[in-house]
């Protein structure tokens, strides 16, 4: 039986009265250190907050083990919207009943002062972290990324399979272990299935946006391999690919590296009129620093930019690579390039990814333990 420590034993239910208000003007919840929530869970720190909930670590007071609560806004929009995320969980978890796809776990759930609270299993820390203490600037190894794109690779085709579209994927929702050796996707707050999926410029953070998100077009699971294509860059770099501050100037970084739009996807796209003419050229809105008026200037992308292409900017420090480095490199490069299709048709599929070349080894394959390890010594490459 578990012997609750100290600061267990000091954690207390909170009487409603104690407080006029327990939320935020906003419906954030009020986090209070020390809180027993449901009678069970310790509340031991606030680990996120967005714009839908807030995230804690606390203990469960039945079993000793850490678990995440994600506690939704007061309010019936984000009430929905956890039913929702739950349901989207409950079915993936569902449809892997050994845990080995790499989606978050959902443990269970309860309502606490008006909100939805979801009890998911604890992890370490976010990609989004992992970069900054290990890889700032430099990015991770290569090693380690080819122990983590599989398992990316393994939740997309869960995903798939299970006709579910994520829609926000990023290094902030990608946990790791404390070991650092095994990942999981996590916050399907803005996951649908792919049969409700609504057009809107706005689906998924914007440097991790699909082109056909952006203009307009009917899109399906290729979304999500697009924004995994960008965060893959970013782990092998420490750097965004694609800093557009706005859905225009992504459409210019996105051209600037992969090359002119295709007028086939453009007379497919709702949305291309704000951003090209009928002949298919691109308008880049650029504001005078001067004036502040905002002004339209037309740019050709029948070549990608000097330097800005993909190969390019993958291209970090060669010189002092054995064969065998330079070898995985341009297999990584090629990785890349199909992920980050232009096309969503012709982007690469999960089950082919992980397949892909970039994966195989001419000795034997390191464990996900050895090459996640390597993460400290990430090699500084220049981009």
């Amino acid at each position: 039986m578990f012997a609750p420590g100290p600061g267990i034993k000091e954690a207390r239910a909170l009487d409603e009265s104690l407080l006029d208000n327990w939320d935020y003007p906003d419906g954030h919840y009020r986090i209070i250190l020390g809180e027993l929530l449901d009678g069970r869970y310790a509340v031991e720190q606030q680990i996120g907050k967005g714009t839908f909930a807030t995230v804690v670590r606390a203990v469960d007071t039945e079993t000793g083990l850490k678990v995440a609560i994600k506690i939704a806004c007061n309010n019936q929009t984000m009430y929905k919207a956890g039913q929702k995320e739950m349901e989207m969980v409950t079915l993936l978890n569902e449809q892997d009943p050994k845990d080995k796809k790499h989606i978050i776990r959902l443990l269970r759930n309860f309502d606490h002062k008006a909100h939805l609270c979801l009890v998911f299993e604890n992890l370490s820390a976010d990609l989004r972290e992992v970069l900054k203490k290990f890889g700032r600037n430099v990015g991770i190894t290569s090693e380690a990324i080819k122990a983590y794109a599989p398992q990316m690779f393994s939740a997309l085709g869960l995903l798939k399979e299970s006709e579910i579209l994520h829609a926000d994927l990023k290094p902030d929702n990608i946990l790791v272990n404390e070991k650092r050796n095994w990942l999981k996707i996590c916050d399907l707050g803005t996951a649908s299935f792919a049969r409700d999926a609504e057009v809107t410029p706005y689906l998924v953070s914007r440097f991790y946006r699909a082109p056909e998100v952006i203009l307009g077009m009917e899109f399906d699971y290729a979304i999500d391999m697009w924004s995994i294509g960008c965060t893959l860059f970013e782990l092998y770099t420490g750097r965004i690919l694609f800093a557009g501050a706005d859905n225009n100037q992504m459409l210019r970084v996105i051209q600037e590296c992969r090359g002119r739009i295709p007028n086939r996807l453009l007379k497919r796209s709702t949305l291309a009129d704000k951003h090209f003419d009928n002949d298919g050229n691109f308008f880049s809105q650029e504001r005078d620093n001067l004036t502040g008026k905002v002004g339209l200037r037309q740019l050709n992308f029948n070549k990608t930019a000097p330097g800005k292409d993909l190969r390019s900017r993958l291209s970090g420090n060669t010189k002092g690579m054995t064969p065998e480095e330079a070898k995985k490199h341009v297999a990584f490069v090629d990785l890349l390039d199909k992920c980050l299709q232009l096309d969503p048709v012709r982007r690469i599929n999960p089950n082919d990814a992980k397949k892909h070349p970039f994966f195989e080894d001419s000795t034997s394959r390191p464990t996900h333990e050895k090459a996640v390890k390597k993460v400290v010594g990430a090699v500084p490459r220049k981009v």
